[in-house]
Parts: structure tokens; sequence; C-alpha cells
């Protein structure tokens, strides 16, 4: 594994960050690939200016699904949930100094999972507001 990764991807690999779940997410995203086996579930915690004020992730995959769940809640962590839209699976990729052509779609599923916990947050939002209408 070690000779075409970044060192970047293999400390995130080994020493993963934001790891767990955070309790009263205000947004859970899951996604899975049914190729290759990866899931990933992301945890987002958001304050009322919209700031994603902590993120966390649990993926059952390889090193690379773990390294790209690792980065992708380190890049929002302190960002809006318009600045977070923006986080694309080749930025994720690129923080980690490039991956692999073949798992490329780890950063993919990273991307799907943080647009899955924002989508959860917003239809979570509209509800309350609804409710309290």
């Amino acid at each position: 594994m070690e000779g075409q990764y970044s060192d970047k991807v293999m400390e995130h690999f080994r020493n993963p960050h934001n790891v767990g779940e955070i309790p009263n997410a205000d947004g859970i995203g899951n996604v899975g690939n049914p190729v290759c086996g990866d899931i990933m579930r992301l945890y987002i915690k958001v304050d009322a200016k919209e700031v994603i004020t902590d993120a966390k992730f649990k993926t059952f995959g390889c090193g690379a699904a773990i390294a790209t769940s690792s980065m992708v809640t380190d890049l929002v962590r302190g960002k809006t949930i318009e600045e977070a839209l923006k986080v694309s699976n080749s930025a994720v990729a690129e923080a980690l100094g490039g991956l692999p052509k073949i798992k490329m779609h780890c950063s993919v599923l990273a991307e799907e999972a943080l647009r899955s916990a924002i989508s959860d947050y917003m239809s979570k939002k509209k509800s309350r507001k609804t409710a309290l209408s």
C-alpha cells in the first residue's frame, strides 16, 4: 500500500482525524459503493450562522476511503454550508497529495457523503421551520 500513496494519505489512514459520531448531529450523510464495499457515514454540527462547527465520520473500507473521510472532515470544519458545498472530490484528493486513479472513487464517496449530510441538514432545517410556522 505504501508505495502508491502519498505521505498525507498514509498519515490520514494511520491516524485518521475526527473519527466517531456526533450525538444529535444536524446532518448525517450515508453513502456506499457496492462495487468495492466502502461505506461512509459523515456527521456535521452546524451553528446558527450556518458554519460547520464539527464534522466526524465512520467509514468501513480501504485505506483510501478512511483517508478521504478524514480529510473531508478537516476541510469542512469552520466553513459555511455554502463554502462546504464547493468542496469537490478533486479538492479532497489534492489535499491528500493525490490518489491513485483506481482509488479516486473514494474521494467521490467523501464528496457524496458531505453532500448527503448537508442535504439532510437542509431538510431538517426546512421541516423545523415548517413546524414552527
